[in-house]
């Protein structure tokens, strides 16, 4: 079978400025235990058993006595390093024969070091008298790696740092604190970093994992939620309060812990600073999302009347991003360290939001922010399905608003998104534009990877419509795997991206500026190809993209209009493909490559050349112009 496929080179239908990018919320250990690189859990003693069945103030805590020593020990919520954080750990030593101390276990299976990498411990610590005490870095034997002592001497809390090169590599160690001396000690805050985090940023990213995301390229940044924002109470100073981005902000010792809807204990280290630093890292758009003072799930909402304190969060927010670096809070943001704006353009109201509670009050979040704000994009939400009477509510509350974009979710089958590829062929062109915010097949599959590539082609088809989208979720510890589906696996020393990620990689590495013309010739079984075609401006180059999801290959037989070529001179390119799997196949841990893409040189003479596409098969054409 033979497809006549043209694409008219000049004739550019709209823009990809912004067309792919990632979201991140802090489900799966994706945060804490992952993209933060923070390896001390329960670092402040906080969790509680709201973070999980068995959580307590000394979840990943453990006692350590040795020949015969004796320790006591308890958690104190008294005049602690932060009243924001009010536990610290006291602990009494006997000191008759041999060390006592507390040990951290880290995540799951351990605190990871690598050989010759440094880290950095630190601690709060004060003492009624002088105490000699030690640090260690032990492996799950109980034999030291790292051991370094220290005089405490000071009754008023005082922070204590050590550095150390790890010997050796192993991925279960874990850190002791203790005395061999009789005496008591006040701990806090106990913290231990490796020092080559991502651009090499205190209170940084996992660097693999950050360089994970890098390497797709995105245009945007989707954070820090999803569900995460919205869930919780309406007391910011609640442990389970809704999301609050002020919270998230200086010293990490001074913002607060909480509960998280996915369970767990979010510390916010990885807080509105770090996201917005990493997006200005990886050069992608801040999209942040803010809740509205509205709890869907259980309907407690902010009386309309003490709204305002909602709304001013979200206008805070841009003067934050984008204020002048001498008043309010462009003055706060540069004294954490960042006088140059951030630059933020989008602003998300809502997540996935059902019920009149939130269309009420989007309606005066919108207003205020336009007024304040007007080059602002102000993106609506559409709830958690792509059809029915809330998404339609939200459809419709966004065209009486005049929102920009409306953030649609759904988590589908690859046969819906196979039978839905034409979706937004129809949408209105004169309203609202889509944002994509969330969106999987539900499965990490060759085929699920495929029928999404499928789906990405209509979506890029289009983009005078369509202005974003992301996959979604990005991150999940193994050891905590909450969805049926993530881009990016990992453990606490090695991550891997899915089949999914690689399809990613492809389609916003060779995503392009603008969309250009390509029209296929209607030959029977042409549901099975799909295609698009797009012009990068900063090389020139010509990205040709083709999906095969039928059990045929296909000849595809290429007409380049209006192409900046003479005569029968050859133009080369690079071809990326991604053939040849079993539809069941799907990357782990052991075989992190198994479904992943292949490059070669591509070349040919003149304007037109033919292509077969195998069966089950994406290729990428990137020519050089």
């Amino acid at each position: 079978m033979t497809q006549k496929i043209t694409v008219d080179t000049q004739h550019t239908l709209a823009s990809m400025d912004h067309f792919y990018g990632v979201f991140f919320e802090d489900i799966s250990n994706a945060g804490d235990g992952g993209l933060y690189a923070e390896l001390i859990r329960n670092r402040s003693f906080e969790f509680c058993p709201m973070d999980g069945p068995k959580c307590n103030a000394l979840t990943a805590w453990e006692p350590v006595t040795e020949n015969g020593a004796r320790m006591s020990w308890y958690v104190s919520d008294k005049n602690s390093v932060s009243n924001k954080n009010p536990h610290h750990l006291v602990l009494f030593f006997e000191g008759k024969s041999g060390r006592a101390g507390i040990r951290n276990l880290g995540f799951y299976t351990g605190i990871p070091i690598k050989k010759g990498d440094d880290y950095q411990i630190s601690f709060y610590a004060k003492v009624p008298s002088e105490l000699s005490i030690f640090v260690c870095i032990e492996n799950a034997q109980g034999s030291s790696y790292y051991e370094s002592n220290l005089l405490i001497s000071s009754s008023e809390w005082t922070k204590y740092e050590v550095c150390f090169q790890a010997p050796v590599t192993d991925s279960s160690c874990r850190l002791v604190i203790g005395s061999r001396n009789k005496g008591k000690l006040h701990l806090d805050f106990v913290s231990m970093f490796p020092k080559n985090t991502y651009h090499n940023r205190k209170n940084g990213l996992r660097n693999d994992l950050a360089s994970m995301i890098a390497d797709l390229k995105p245009r945007f940044v989707r954070f820090p939620g999803g569900c995460a924002i919205h869930v919780g109470t309406l007391n910011e100073n609640d442990k389970n309060s809704m999301y609050r981005w002020k919270n998230t902000l200086g010293p990490v010792e001074q913002r607060a812990s909480k509960s998280i809807h996915w369970r767990g204990n979010q510390t916010f280290g990885l807080g509105y600073m770090e996201f917005f630093l990493f997006c200005e890292d990886i050069g992608a758009e801040p999209i942040p999302v803010l809740p509205a003072g509205y709890n869907p799930h259980t309907k407690e909402a902010a009386p309309l009347e003490e709204l305002q304190p909602w709304i001013d969060d979200a206008l805070d927010l841009i003067e934050f991003a984008n204020g002048d670096p001498d008043h309010g809070w462009g003055k706060v943001r540069a004294e954490l360290g960042h006088p140059k704006p951030f630059e933020l353009h989008y602003l998300s109201i809502g997540n996935e939001e059902e019920g009149e509670g939130f269309w009420e009050r989007y309606d005066r979040f919108h207003k205020e922010i336009r007024s304040r704000y007007p080059q602002i994009k102000l993106i609506n939400t559409a709830s958690f399905s792509p059809d029915g009477e809330e998404y339609e509510r939200g459809w419709a509350n966004a065209r009486k608003n005049h929102s920009d974009l409306v953030d649609e979710h759904y988590y589908m089958t690859p046969e819906w998104l196979l039978q839905n590829c034409h979706r937004y062929d129809t949408f209105d062109r004169n309203g609202p534009h889509v944002f994509l915010g969330e969106y999987s097949s539900a499965g990490n599959t060759w085929f699920h990877a495929l029928a999404e590539a499928a789906y990405m082609i209509h979506l890029e088809q289009n983009a005078d419509i369509v202005e974003m989208a992301c996959y979604a979720p990005l991150l999940c510890n193994v050891f905590n795997n909450q969805w049926s589906a993530n881009l990016i696996y990992f453990n606490q020393t090695t991550a891997y991206g899915t089949a999914n990620y690689y399809v990613q990689k492809l389609f916003m590495n060779h995503c392009g500026t603008k969309l250009l013309k390509t029209t296929i010739q209607d030959e029977p079984d042409s549901e099975n190809l799909h295609v698009s075609s797009s012009l990068d401006e900063q090389d020139h180059s010509i990205i040709l993209k083709l999906v095969n999801r039928g059990s045929d290959s296909i000849c595809c037989d290429y007409h380049l209009e209006s192409f900046n070529i003479e005569g029968n001179a050859i133009c080369n390119g690079t071809l990326y493909e991604m053939s040849g799997f079993d539809l069941t196949a799907q990357n782990d841990l052991e075989s992190p490559l198994a479904v992943s893409p292949t490059s070669r040189p591509f070349s040919f003479t003149g304007s037109s050349f033919s292509y077969t596409i195998q069966a089950f098969s994406i290729v990428i054409i990137r020519i050089h112009q």
